[in-house]
């Protein structure tokens, strides 16, 4: 597999790629998806480098760039690519600016808690989220025909308005973005988020049928899907006990946390 300094390359399959950056606290993953008449990259990390010199190794194919939420560790490599597609309710951001965090505070987080050398192209004081018009807008039920492989997009918002998980059929493949994944909790507490609708999107992932492996947008590398039994479980836990709001702080399941 590739050797690179600064992304992570896994084979998944002989079609599907993560390129994650675990030198960076948040430890996050993009997934390179090829078809046979193009490709989709979900998300392009965190920006510290540029993921296009990795997509390029892996692939001849062009490459659609589907966003699961304008977040900045998820676009950090959008303006390498021709093509970007988001959901609707978040195309402002893109184009915009990211809502509810200030420059600082994403230059911050961006620069923390690192453990590997970053390139000499990144500096901190003058990093800034890319901002651009999206060349599409998605809506839950598309479908993304990549030639013999096939991606429905649901709309999954709570972390962020508009927040998607993406299926592949072919695979059974689940990428669920922020809207879960192990280790660090899920994050609907501040302004931007959303406390119920992200319990209905949880509570959505567990009627997608023959899921055969879920991947998250942070830390473990994929999640079986057993997992989301607890997931429905959670989901009436939280429920039950009037924990869906703001404040309730952070809720811990055997697989996974989330905090309100």
């Amino acid at each position: 597999m590739l050797n690179d300094p600064w992304f992570t390359v896994r084979k998944i399959d002989e079609k599907t790629y993560a390129i994650s950056e675990l030198g960076h606290w948040e430890k996050v993953h993009s997934f390179l998806l090829i078809g046979d008449k193009k490709a989709a990259l979900i998300d392009t990390g965190l920006g510290i480098d540029n993921i296009k010199r990795i997509t390029d190794q892996l692939t001849p194919l062009p490459i659609d760039v589907i966003t699961t939420h304008v977040h900045s560790d998820h676009i950090g490599s959008h303006g390498e690519y021709d093509r970007i597609f988001v959901h609707e309710a978040e195309r402002d951001w893109l184009v915009h600016g990211i809502v509810g965090l200030s420059l600082e505070q994403i230059r911050q987080n961006t620069a923390r808690d690192i453990t590997i050398p970053v390139p000499e192209s990144f500096d901190p004081n003058t990093y800034k989220p890319f901002q651009g018009e999206p060349t599409g807008i998605l809506k839950d039920g598309d479908r993304v025909e990549l030639g013999n492989r096939t991606l429905i997009i649901y709309h999954t918002p709570g972390h962020s308005p508009g927040h998607i998980v993406i299926f592949d059929e072919e695979t059974g493949y689940l990428f669920t973005g922020d809207l879960l994944y192990d280790e660090t909790p899920i994050y609907a507490f501040y302004p931007t988020t959303n406390p119920a609708d992200l319990v209905n999107s949880l509570e959505r992932l567990t009627q997608i049928n023959h899921v055969s492996m879920i991947y998250g947008a942070h830390n473990t590398l994929g999640l079986l899907p057993e997992i989301l039994d607890e997931v429905k479980n959670a989901v009436e836990y939280l429920r039950k006990h009037d924990f869906v709001r703001f404040g309730t702080g952070v809720h811990t399941f055997h697989r996974f946390r989330v905090q309100f």
